[in-house]
């Protein structure tokens, strides 16, 4: 997993602006939409789909990057412009949409508003149905990602990390994981920590993520008629979404298969099973999606 910056573009819809990185290697296109403090410009777990020999189209949700908060505020909003991106590139089916933590309940909704554009669904780490987040998450938040403050909070978090680094982690995975997170730290690979220490590094909230939180605090449940197939991959020791945000959705959508990783954290791609989770979504893909 590298996690130098990639070079993004910026499209006009109807909506607004938005930013979005293309990285064009076969005729199946997959859309993933990352969670809090991530944008189009970093990328997480994508060799899965990369090896598959897929497109990905990585937008950047409202925000984050230079896509504007007013760009589709709202989880229907940015799903719509979402597809209206996919028109613009010339992208007429979506082999699947991802949703990555925050940006599962607009994966879900881009799912059900746009039936005939994406033929699958995968959620991983995914905010589901359920209350999100919790009071003290919120509250905390709100002072510590304040667009006022956002920036210097980050600029903390990389000194931290440059001189620091496994007390950088133990702060950042804290609220990640339901374990000791000093066993969480010390269990890492050292190529494990300097992936996470590279990305942490890169990460910025912008106004997005206080967005986030307001859009999904107080959630509805998934839109009815998705007809899609569903992966839903968690953890049960995931301390930022609940496991019971995996159950909720898989009880709510129709044709949805749960994988239940083994990883310490919510950070799934950094566990020990990630390589036959990755199986799991190739074989989820169909049979054109193999290691290349």
């Amino acid at each position: 997993m590298a996690h130098e910056s990639r070079r993004t573009q910026l499209a006009e819809v109807a909506q607004g602006p938005v930013e979005f990185r293309l990285d064009r290697r076969g005729p199946a296109t997959v859309v993933i939409l990352y969670g809090g403090h991530m944008r189009a410009e970093l990328a997480l777990g994508e060799e899965v789909f990369a090896q598959a020999g897929c497109s990905i189209l990585v937008p950047s949700r409202p925000g984050y990057g230079a896509t504007p908060i007013s760009t589709g505020r709202s989880q229907g909003g940015f799903a719509d412009v979402s597809a209206a991106l996919c028109a613009r590139l010339g992208i007429t089916e979506v082999a699947a949409v991802v949703g990555v933590s925050g940006g599962g309940p607009t994966a879900v909704t881009m799912a059900a508003r746009h039936p005939a554009l994406v033929r699958r669904l995968i959620l991983q780490s995914a905010v589901g149905p359920l209350p999100w987040p919790d009071r003290r998450t919120y509250l905390g938040a709100h002072v510590l990602f304040a667009p006022r403050v956002e920036r210097g909070t980050w600029a903390g978090v990389r000194t931290l990390l440059r001189y620091a680094p496994d007390a950088g982690l133990r702060m950042l995975l804290h609220h990640l994981t339901t374990l000791p997170v000093r066993d969480v730290v010390a269990g890492l690979s050292p190529e494990s920590r300097a992936e996470l220490v590279a990305l942490f590094s890169r990460m910025r909230s912008g106004h997005g993520f206080l967005n986030d939180l307001k859009t999904t605090r107080h959630p509805v449940p998934p839109a009815n008629g998705i007809t899609q197939p569903a992966l839903v991959i968690a953890s049960r020791r995931d301390g930022a979404v609940p496991f019971a945000h995996a159950q909720a959705l898989v009880a709510a959508l129709p044709h949805a298969q749960r994988v239940e990783s083994r990883s310490d954290s919510h950070l799934i791609w950094f566990g020990e099973d990630w390589p036959s989770i990755a199986e799991r979504i190739r074989a989820f893909l169909g049979p054109g999606s193999r290691p290349a």
